[in-house]
Parts: structure tokens; sequence; C-alpha cells
């Protein structure tokens, strides 16, 4: 499994990254909710742990703005020393898929992990469809009319959200934050990015799918579907 561990303790994120990854595990962290909010949006984890308090933005705004702005149905097991029940309801509400109080046996986090990622892998779509463009995320190929199109790493990272967004537009700083986080190369970057895409996946069709708000971002079509 790949985990991300969003826990402002370091002692407690210390102890569940090492015993994870002494179980071949990959493990990444963040010690704050925006920090832990950027990295499960602009990565694919196969499950997020994620400490109800946090610093910067609390587990619930975290877990929130995952499931509702960012659509990432990443697996959340939410750890939190509060055990009312209203606590644990407002968890789920929010979009926790379970619920572990502390103190708990490190055993118990990786088994509620095993459960939550094998879940996942039988009812979560791993296909993206948006009228004749096909995003196979497992094999990472994409295919427009039966036709395999060559995409570049980035190419691939802006499909994929423009995908997962469409038809709605998405703004450029979201895209520009989804594919380098704080770091932009330069601020013609997105642009020659989103050129090379285009020549991909529009310019061997005669068909556009790709669409440019001006002063505002990009957003995918389907060709067929009526114009909105």
């Amino acid at each position: 499994m790949k985990v991300l561990i969003i826990e402002d303790n370091p002692d407690i994120a210390a102890n569940i990254g090492d015993y994870l990854e002494d179980n071949e595990h990959t493990v990444d962290f963040a010690g704050d909710g925006i920090t832990g909010l950027h990295l499960a949006i602009v990565n694919d984890f196969d499950a997020i742990i994620l400490d109800l308090q946090l610093p910067g933005m609390d587990g619930l705004d975290v877990c929130r703005k995952l499931r509702e702005d960012a659509r990432k149905d990443t697996p959340v097991l939410m750890l939190t020393a509060r055990d009312r029940l209203e606590d644990k309801l407002a968890g789920f509400e929010h979009g926790a898929d379970d619920y572990l109080v502390k103190p708990f046996e490190l055993q118990e986090v990786e088994a509620r992990l095993q459960v939550l990622v094998k879940r996942g892998r039988t009812v979560q779509p791993r296909e993206l469809v948006v009228g004749p463009l096909k995003y196979n995320i497992d094999a990472v190929t994409v295919e427009r009319d039966g036709k395999l199109l060559e995409l570049n790493p980035i190419g691939l990272k802006l499909l994929k959200r423009l995908m997962e967004s469409a038809p709605n537009v998405v703004i450029r700083k979201d895209l520009e934050n989804h594919v380098w986080g704080e770091e932009m190369p330069d601020s013609d970057s997105l642009r020659v990015h989103i050129h090379t895409l285009r020549a991909a996946v529009d310019k061997p069709f005669g068909t556009a799918m790709i669409q440019t708000r001006h002063g505002i971002g990009y957003r995918l079509v389907d060709p067929n579907a009526v114009s909105a």
C-alpha cells in the first residue's frame, strides 16, 4: 500500500510510519491539514490516515474538501482522541471511511487499512470516461475512439484532473497546483503543456474536446453531447 499519514504529533506519525514501512508499505507524511490536503490531491494514495485535530485545517475540513472539492475517493481512516458518538458521526458525514480512537494498536491500524483498500478496489471505478476518451488509471493508458494516445506524465495529470471535473471548468490555479504545487516553473508552463495535450487528444481527430475559458481555465467536453 501507498499510505499518506496526516498527523501533527511526530511521535505518533513516526510510530505508524515505521510499522507500515517495516511491513513493506510506502509512506508519506504531512504535519498539518493544508499540506496534507495538497499531497492527497496531487498524488494517488491507496489510503490516508488522517488525524482529526490538525494545525492549519482540521481533519474534518481536510476530508470534506478532499471529497467535495477535489472529488477524490481515496479511503480515509480518521484518528482522534475523541470517542463520543457525535464525533464519530461527524467524521463519517465529512467523508471518512473508518474511525479509530487513540490509543490504538499498530496492528489494528494496518488491518483496517487493508480492509479499506480491498473494499475500495472492488467498488471504486478505475477508469475515467468522457465521450470517446477513456483513461485507464491502473494501466495508465489513454484512448480516444479506440486509438492509443501517447501522453507525458504532466499531460496525464492534466487530463486526469480535466476528466474528473468534466464538463465543468477547472481554473488555471487549480491545474497548476495539481501538477506543480507551489513551485511553478514559469507563467507559460501550463499553456505550453495544454497545447501539447491538445496535440495528442484533439488534433488527430478533428474535433476539440479541450476548451479554453479565457482568463478562467479549461474544461473537457464530450463532442457528441449537446453544447452547454
